[in-house]
């Protein structure tokens, strides 16, 4: 009979394991043990009959205690060579060590959607939004700093769902939350993270999510685009699926798990797909809508940053005015195309000019033989191209508004209206403005 492709990987790994350990490289060996049980495991499960399931168990206790007695060699740091690698099975438990193994390993996967660095979205790099900031504040940041204010029946949202357009700044208010929230836990997590073709596994993903968020508390769990998670429960759905939603549902408010000091923070595009079930557990229900005028004012500024430009105030109005149906993302790309301009000009340019600037290699030194595109037809205009300007000696060209309204006229909102309707439709329903 053929091997399946997991029993023939672990028997190779657990050789080259083996191999490593008689040479002494320890680490290595330890590593090759723990991927060949793990593969055995999976093998063990879904692949082989039960008589060489039962001859695989035995193999693979000797695996572990050798992983275990060289993980305490490795531990203590010494010197002396570890002890002899014939397993003595002492009554341990097989099924015990390969649950933990198990765990340990979905638990890994889990440890992964952790944000160790933080993304650096302070609240005031989020244009409008005001509600939405206010919601997540009074469920992350103030019970932080005045936990005497939450006591009683006074607590603090469990779950903030986060709808509306593509594009409008969700994900972008996760971040903020991600980097105010400084004694949180964040937890960023998508449907890769919590999806695997093992029969279940999936509903242990997300088990194994909420007790280590409860371990970290107080957590913050991000789901993003949690439609593709949690839509409503049909008769036509994979029984995976099915057992996938069960589980969130237990986790979020089932009996016997505490969800103090744990937020759950989704977003999505299509509200209208989530159970009815999943909806419910989240208290708050905000829309983000396609910012007013005022924001993409502030958006046009904030994209623009520090970059060289000659745009006034007015200009600014001018470009908030015309952006109408914008969602933040299409605003965010119009400036970018924008910003490209002064290369495009660079690049197209025939003749160049002297002009007086910084320095590129060092903005606090003016120099005065800077060159910068110009039309032929300009005093002091020198027919070559960019190819012939040191690196050193190019000046650069400032965004004017003639470049922001040629990017403007080639980019276009992406939402669309079907979609609006359906969102507002929620909006009414369910939801309330962000």
């Amino acid at each position: 009979m053929a091997l399946s492709n997991n029993l023939e990987k672990a028997i190779d790994l657990v050789t080259k394991a083996t191999k490593e350990d008689k040479n002494r490289n320890y680490e290595e060996a330890l590593q090759l043990y723990e991927r060949g049980v793990e593969c055995f495991l999976y093998a063990v499960k879904y692949e082989v009959q039960r008589d060489t399931a039962k001859n695989i168990k035995a193999k693979c206790l000797q695996y572990l205690d050798r992983a275990e007695k060289l993980k305490e060699f490795l531990k203590k740091d010494c010197k002396k060579k570890p002890v002899n690698s014939k397993s003595e099975n002492k009554g341990r438990s097989f099924d015990i060590d390969l649950d933990d193994l198990e765990k340990k390993k979905l638990l890994g996967k889990i440890e992964d959607a952790i944000v160790i660095e933080r993304p650096h979205v302070k609240w005031s790099d989020v244009a409008g939004l005001e509600t939405a900031k206010e919601a997540l504040k009074e469920a992350v940041i103030l019970p932080i700093k005045f936990p005497h204010l939450f006591t009683g029946k006074r607590i603090p949202w469990k779950g903030i769902l986060l709808f509306g357009p593509p594009g409008t700044g969700k994900s972008y208010l996760a971040k903020a939350v991600a980097t105010e929230a400084d004694n949180f836990t964040f937890f960023s997590v998508s449907s890769s993270d919590l999806v695997s073709k093992w029969l279940g596994e999936s509903e242990k993903l997300v088990k194994n999510l909420f007790e280590l968020a409860r371990q970290h508390k107080p957590s913050i769990i991000f789901i993003d685009e949690i439609d593709s998670l949690c839509s409503a429960r049909s008769d036509n759905e994979s029984e995976s699926a099915r057992r996938i939603k069960t589980e969130f549902l237990v986790q979020m408010q089932g009996v016997g798990n505490v969800m103090d000091g744990i937020l759950v923070l989704g977003a999505t595009n299509i509200p209208w797909v989530l159970d009815s079930a999943i909806r419910r557990r989240f208290e708050k229900r905000i829309y983000i809508a396609l910012p007013e005028e005022h924001a993409r004012l502030d958006m046009f500024k904030l994209n623009l940053g520090n970059t060289k430009h000659q745009l006034s105030e007015t200009d600014i109005k001018v470009l908030a005015a015309k952006t109408e149906g914008y969602s933040g993302d299409d605003i965010s790309i119009v400036v970018r195309d924008a910003l490209m301009q002064p290369v495009r000009k660079v690049q197209s340019a025939t003749h160049f000019k002297k002009v007086t600037g910084p320095s590129p290699t060092d903005l606090n030194v003016i120099v005065k033989d800077l060159f910068t595109p110009c039309s032929p037809g300009e005093p002091g205009a020198i027919e070559m191209t960019w190819m012939d300007v040191q690196s050193n000696k190019l000046g650069e060209p400032p965004v004017t508004m003639s470049d922001m309204l040629k990017s403007l006229a080639t980019s276009k909102p992406t939402v669309n209206n079907d979609d609006m309707i359906k969102l507002k439709k929620f909006l009414e329903g369910f939801g309330q403005k962000g």
